[in-house]
């Protein structure tokens, strides 16, 4: 999880960006969670993944449905045996016919036939192991666009609050500018009265520079993140910028989170039925070397001249068809089959195991993040009381003005540090939570 460093305000600012110059659109995270859903390009890439699956497993019918073909032919022909068999075809042969010297060298003849195919499955046992393999696959495809889904939603809610921490950052260092700006004012006047040295001065001066410059990466910050909200939901942003519709909070929710890796979650089930698509490969392969049974039949039309009909005739069978040997092709297919599932369910049973190892390194941060918030709050409060009490020595003449700009500086820093402190406690119960979805 990448730590946001709110002292130099993230971002990289590449010129001048005036948030506040921009359109300004509230929105709420609700509205965000609604929009990533339906506009997130990568959840639509997803989606199309598993429309194709789809599309295979579609396919698949062909095991249980005829294949129905029709086709017009029209030859001419001086060939004596292709021209014998189209007029008897065509029902058209006479006894002069059989005369040999016509038999041997028969006159230009022409046909034209109309067949009807119709091809029908009946038994294919490693059809029907691979159309179970076609529907775990499709399974899988949809259960990880699903999971993608859960994903982008984690990920928006990671965004939201990274604006919210970035208007936040704005405000209190606009605070620390304005304390800062009084600073300057006092200790100008002090040094207008012989009561300061040049360097009292300058040290003020540069650090009001600092914060400036601080003020201006955290509006810039609000631009980036808000960018990338944007491209999130697939939206043109140009000349906008979003604004959170609630505040970020200061405080944090204690919850008790289940620390195991549940079988139900989405991807893990789209690992199992990848595995279990592997699994019906290798069974159909298996099965690959039994014989198959397929029925077919023909309606035939005839005639000498196009779309003729003079001549009528059909053919219907079945086929026991029975590949004994193919130079080793099925065997290295059924290997490879084997290896193909037996890798799948490894990689299964490693992916849960990586699962659980990040839940409980989450797990640990989750409490390290609670700690660190509790700790910050605490060192927060106490740079506050140090800042008012040196502050009040400062105009009493009994502070020196490097002091009060440390406690100053120490201030902000430490109330950024609460907030960032927040933010990952948040993030990281929340990744918890989808961790065990």
């Amino acid at each position: 999880m990448k730590k946001i460093n709110l002292l130099v305000a993230i971002g990289i600012a590449f010129g001048t960006v005036n948030v506040y110059a921009q359109d300004t659109l509230s929105i709420s995270k609700n509205d965000l969670l609604q929009k990533v859903t339906e506009n997130n390009l990568q959840i639509k890439v997803a989606e199309k993944s598993f429309q194709s699956a789809k599309a295979d497993y579609r396919q698949s019918n062909a095991l249980f449905l005829p294949n129905i073909t029709v086709s017009h032919t029209g030859i001419v022909t001086t060939n004596p045996l292709m021209a014998f068999g189209s007029k008897l075809n065509q029902g058209i042969l006479t006894a002069s016919d059989f005369n040999p010297a016509l038999l041997n060298d028969p006159d230009k003849t022409q046909n034209f036939a109309t067949k009807i195919e119709v091809q029908q499955p009946l038994i294919n046992l490693d059809g029907l192991y691979g159309r179970q393999a076609a529907r775990a696959k499709m399974d899988a495809f949809q259960l990880q666009t699903e999971r993608t889904k859960e994903y982008l939603e984690l990920e928006v809610s990671k965004a939201y609050m990274q604006l919210q921490l970035a208007y936040k950052a704005v405000k209190v260092l606009e605070k620390a500018n304005t304390t800062a700006q009084g600073n300057l004012k006092l200790v100008e006047n002090y040094f207008k009265n012989g009561m300061l040295q040049k360097t009292d001065l300058l040290n003020v001066q540069v650090r009001v520079n600092e914060i400036t410059n601080q003020l201006q990466y955290a509006k810039s910050n609000v631009q980036n993140t808000s960018d990338y909200l944007a491209f999130l939901l697939n939206e043109d942003m140009v000349g906008k910028t979003y604004k959170p519709a609630e505040a970020l909070d200061n405080s944090i929710a204690i919850e008790s989170i289940n620390t195991t890796i549940s079988d139900s979650r989405k991807d893990i089930q789209a690992m199992q039925k990848s595995s279990e698509a592997y699994k019906k490969m290798f069974q159909s392969s298996k099965f690959g070397f039994l014989p198959r049974l397929n029925a077919f039949g023909s309606y035939e039309l005839y005639d000498q001249n196009i779309f003729g009909t003079s001549a009528k005739g059909y053919l219907v069978g079945a086929q026991l068809s029975w590949n004994i040997f193919d130079g080793y092709k099925n065997i290295g297919k059924t290997q490879k089959a084997k290896v193909d599932f037996e890798k799948a369910t490894v990689e299964t049973e490693q992916y849960k195991k990586q699962s659980q190892l990040e839940l409980n390194k989450t797990n640990r941060q989750l409490l390290d993040a609670e700690n660190k918030v509790n700790l910050s709050k605490l060192a927060f409060e106490q740079s506050q009381e140090a800042f008012r009490i040196r502050q009040n020595r400062f105009t009493q003449g009994l502070e020196k003005t490097t002091d009060l700009l440390m406690a100053e500086t120490q201030m902000a820093q430490k109330e950024l540090e609460h907030l960032q402190a927040v933010f990952e406690y948040n993030f990281t119960k929340q990744y918890l939570q989808f961790l065990t979805k």
